[in-house]
């Protein structure tokens, strides 16, 4: 199979990739404390993604393929054969389609050619995080690591995560930032964190 030079087609990925602090950032769990957990969870508001409510009981892909704002990802998803159905668990770092969006024009088409599904496939693989990460246990891997924790992908890189003012800040491997916009959000098979750009490894 050829697969095109990954320096040219990472050089396309990265070109006008920019990720802002959201307006509302994950942060550590701050919810009000509960005297009565059972009658707490069971008044807990529904979780919603990109307008649609997200089920615990659901696995990952079947909870992001019902948000309007993840088709991207949907989309990429299921061509590079990547299986988030599985038993997992998985911590799935779900760029929105504005993350996909502000990558340079005709990106995702250039992934999505045959020729080029092994790169795909690490791409798609370095936003997953074997096992389940809460936004809480980054935070303390974090400050058991000088401010920074580092995350190990099901692709084999890692990807550093900050806190800066109440936002959660993610680092790939090329210095690009990308930020949480929603955490903890509850799978079958893992969670998953909405996020507004697309980490990238070294191809």
């Amino acid at each position: 199979m050829f697969i095109a030079k990954p320096a040219c087609l990472f050089t396309a990925m990265a070109f006008a990739l920019s990720a802002t602090v959201p307006a509302t950032a994950a942060s550590a769990q701050t919810g009000p404390a509960q005297a009565a957990p059972a009658a707490a969870d069971a008044a807990a508001p529904e979780v919603t993604v990109g307008g649609a409510a997200m089920d615990p009981a659901a696995t990952i892909v079947q909870n992001i393929g019902k948000s309007a704002d993840h088709s991207e990802l949907v989309k990429v998803l299921a061509a590079s054969g990547v299986d988030l159905a599985a038993a997992g668990p998985f911590t799935l770092f779900a760029a929105d389609n504005g993350a996909f969006g502000r990558l340079a024009p005709g990106t995702v088409d250039t992934l999505l050619k045959p020729e080029n599904k092994e790169t795909l496939v690490k791409v798609i693989n370095y936003q997953i995080v074997p096992g389940t990460l809460t936004i809480d246990d980054i935070r303390k891997q974090a400050e058991a690591n000088g401010g920074t924790a580092t995350l190990t992908t099901v692709e084999g890189q890692t990807f550093a995560v900050t806190f800066e003012n109440g936002a959660v800040k993610l680092t790939d491997a090329n210095g690009n930032p990308a930020y949480v916009a929603q955490g903890d959000v509850k799978s079958a098979n893992g969670l998953i964190h909405v996020t507004n750009g697309v980490l990238l490894p070294k191809l």
